[in-house]
C-alpha cells in the first residue's frame, strides 16, 4: 500500500478559504483581526514584533511553555457614543477576544522574557534556554 498522498492546489486554498469565512461573525459583525507577528532571531534570544492595535497592556497575556508562545488579548468596546453629540453612521471598531501562538526552534527561559507594548505593537524579548534547542544525533 501507497502511504504517500497527493496534494492538489486545491489542499491550499481550502483551508484559508475556511479561515476567511469563519472570521466573519453573526449579524454581519467581523471577528477581531488576527495578531500579526514578525520574529526575528540572534544568537542569544528571538524578537517578536505583534500588531495589537487598541489593546491596552492590562488586556494582554502572554504564556511561555518550552518552545511554545502564546499570545491573546481582550479587545474592549468603546462604549462613548460620538463626541460631536451626532449619530453613528458607520463603525468598523471591534471589540472581543483573539490569541495566537507559534513554536519557535529553541526552548525559552520563561523567566527572563520582557514584553512592552508601545502605540500598538507588542515586543517581545524571548531569550533562548542555555543547553536547549535542536541538537544533532549521530547515527551508529
Amino acid at each position: 500500500m501507497n502511504s504517500l498522498t497527493r496534494r492538489d492546489r486545491f489542499d491550499d486554498l481550502l483551508p484559508e478559504f475556511f479561515r476567511r469565512f469563519a472570521r466573519i461573525a453573526p449579524f454581519g459583525d467581523e471577528a477581531p483581526a488576527d495578531i500579526r507577528i514578525d520574529v526575528t532571531e540572534n544568537d542569544k534570544d528571538y524578537e517578536v514584533l505583534a500588531q495589537m492595535p487598541g489593546v491596552k497592556k492590562e488586556d494582554i497575556r502572554i504564556a511561555v511553555d518550552g518552545n511554545f508562545v502564546s499570545i491573546s488579548a481582550e479587545v474592549k468596546k468603546d462604549q462613548e457614543g460620538p463626541s460631536n453629540g451626532g449619530r453613528v453612521l458607520l463603525k468598523e471598531t471591534y471589540h472581543g477576544s483573539t490569541s495566537r501562538g507559534f513554536s519557535l526552534g529553541h526552548e525559552i527561559d520563561d523567566k527572563a522574557v520582557v514584553a512592552k507594548l508601545e502605540n500598538g505593537v507588542l515586543r517581545l524579548t524571548l531569550p533562548k534556554r542555555e543547553g536547549a534547542g535542536a541538537r544533532t544525533i549521530a547515527v551508529q
